[in-house]
């Protein structure tokens, strides 16, 4: 599949059962007292596993220990990845707070080491993002823990796809989240029910969207495997 072709479909997976929708959403409103964190994980890599099974409808909720499983896994996986942007941006913070506690008059020097430090942190995390989207896939196909930490494989992965496509397709994703974002913000100003809407359709629509599209994309890694070479005729 080319990259429209995986973004058209990857809008319209959720409407194909706007019950899941509703439900994945309960789930991240959950989250608010931990309970939901749980269980949805999960049920986004049982997407990126239906769908790299050839399954073209939204999974059902059941066999909720395996999800809780899945969810352990995903949240697991997302800390490993994004752990050390976190840290780097975190010490430039304590840094510049420990400048302002050291009477450094200078206020670009402290306005520097936040500075610094974030943009190094944006293109870890950018680095790592890149990476942490096909991991989850090639976890969601082997269906193992390890799976996600293989990086010659993960990198072969996306060499298969072609990294050129690759990051227009991870661009036009973070296009698209920025857009909900902007819809949900939008949605979430309504007095009293915004934000229970924006929680309970627009959040799992986007996830359940970025799930499919995950899977579709790693899917071209598939496509673009070299075939196997042919034995050579025995001679006769």
């Amino acid at each position: 599949m080319d990259i429209g072709e995986i973004v058209s479909d990857s809008f319209k997976y959720p409407s194909g059962d706007w019950k899941n929708v509703l439900i994945l959403g309960v789930f991240f409103i959950l989250s608010a007292i931990i309970i939901g964190i749980f269980f949805w994980p999960g049920y986004l890599l049982r997407i990126v596993k239906a769908t790299l099974a050839g399954y073209d409808d939204l999974p059902a909720f059941d066999e909720w220990g395996s999800m809780v499983v899945d969810s352990i896994k995903v949240i697991v996986v997302t800390i490993v990845y994004f752990i050390i942007p976190i840290i780097v941006f975190a010490v430039g913070i304590f840094a510049a707070f420990a400048a302002v506690a050291s009477s450094i008059s200078n206020p670009f020097a402290w306005i520097g080491l936040i500075g610094g430090t974030g943009i190094i942190a944006i293109i870890l995390g950018i680095i790592f993002s890149l990476i942490y989207y096909v991991a989850l896939a090639n976890m969601a196909l082997y269906d193992e823990l390890g799976a996600a930490f293989r990086f010659s494989e993960i990198l072969e992965r996306i060499s298969q796809i072609g990294w050129g496509s690759y990051i227009i397709w991870w661009i036009l994703m973070y296009i698209i989240a920025i857009v909900f974002g902007i819809i949900s913000s939008i949605i979430s100003a309504i007095p009293y029910v915004g934000g229970f809407i924006a929680a309970l359709v627009v959040a799992p629509y986007l996830y359940m969207l970025y799930a499919r599209s995950i899977a579709l994309i790693f899917a071209n890694s598939e496509e673009g495997k070299p075939a196997p070479a042919e034995e050579p005729a025995s001679p006769e």
